[in-house]
């Protein structure tokens, strides 16, 4: 698969963790008035809200012409779950930053 090919998906998955994910978690430590949450109950409620969006990871056909496509999305998904849970991704540790520092 071309560059050019996933760049649209690659964009994506740059952004719907903390975009989504993050933001979700902050409004909901919120509204439960937590304002100290753990890095892990952080991370852990950031999966949560990104993992909701997971039927548009699958909502391209199980056919041949989007095997590439739909292969690249499944990779980019484990690998961002990953980088949150181990608190490699960089935009929801700073969310989870200005979170604590400005609740």
């Amino acid at each position: 698969m071309r560059n050019d090919e996933r760049f649209e998906i690659q964009r994506a998955f740059d952004l719907l963790p903390h975009i989504i994910g993050s933001s979700w978690a902050v409004i909901w430590f919120r509204m439960k008035e937590i304002k100290k949450p753990t890095r892990e109950e952080y991370r852990e409620k950031t999966l949560e809200y990104l993992k909701m969006i997971e039927p548009v990871f699958d909502s391209y056909p199980k056919e041949e012409g989007f095997s590439a496509i739909n292969k690249y999305i499944d990779f980019r998904k484990n690998e961002e779950y990953e980088k949150i849970k181990s608190g490699e991704s960089k935009e929801v540790e700073t969310r989870y930053n200005r979170y604590i520092d400005y609740g």
